[in-house]
């Protein structure tokens, strides 16, 4: 990661990046599976079973969706990596995304999953607004 000040850079930045690209593996693999079901890769499903009765008989078009949303998460971890200021702000707003996608959740009465995701979400973005790190990049 590129030092572009004299202060040591906050422990997290990559810890984030790898969270980003961890997204980007996980939309990969649910994208490719979704548009061509069948393969091997399918078993990864097993994992989430209920989000695989949800959007398998969406197909095709949802995988493209996800392969879309891998690759803004590719460019948001280089952006991020490099220290970017556009990569920061994109992070950043994916995460706040996801966070109103788990209190939606919550609402709607996936308690357990929409608490965790609101708890994980809002840990991780309270962590990236917070002025040392938006100072690296």
């Amino acid at each position: 990661m590129p030092q572009d000040s004299p202060h040591k850079a906050p422990r997290g930045l990559t810890a984030v990046a790898l969270f980003l690209l961890f997204g980007t593996a996980m939309a990969s693999l649910a994208g490719i599976t979704l548009i061509f079901p069948g393969t091997v890769l399918d078993r990864a499903w097993r994992l989430n079973p209920v989000a695989y009765a949800q959007l398998a008989p969406l197909g095709a078009p949802v995988g493209i969706v996800f392969l879309l949303l891998a690759a803004l998460l590719a460019v948001a971890a280089t952006g991020w990596w490099r220290r970017r200021r556009w990569g920061w702000v994109l992070a950043v707003v994916i995460i706040a995304t996801q966070l109103l996608g788990d209190f939606v959740n919550l609402l709607r009465g996936n308690v357990l999953r929409g608490a965790v995701g609101v708890a994980i979400a809002s840990a991780l973005l309270f962590y990236m607004v917070r002025p040392r790190v938006r100072a690296a990049f």
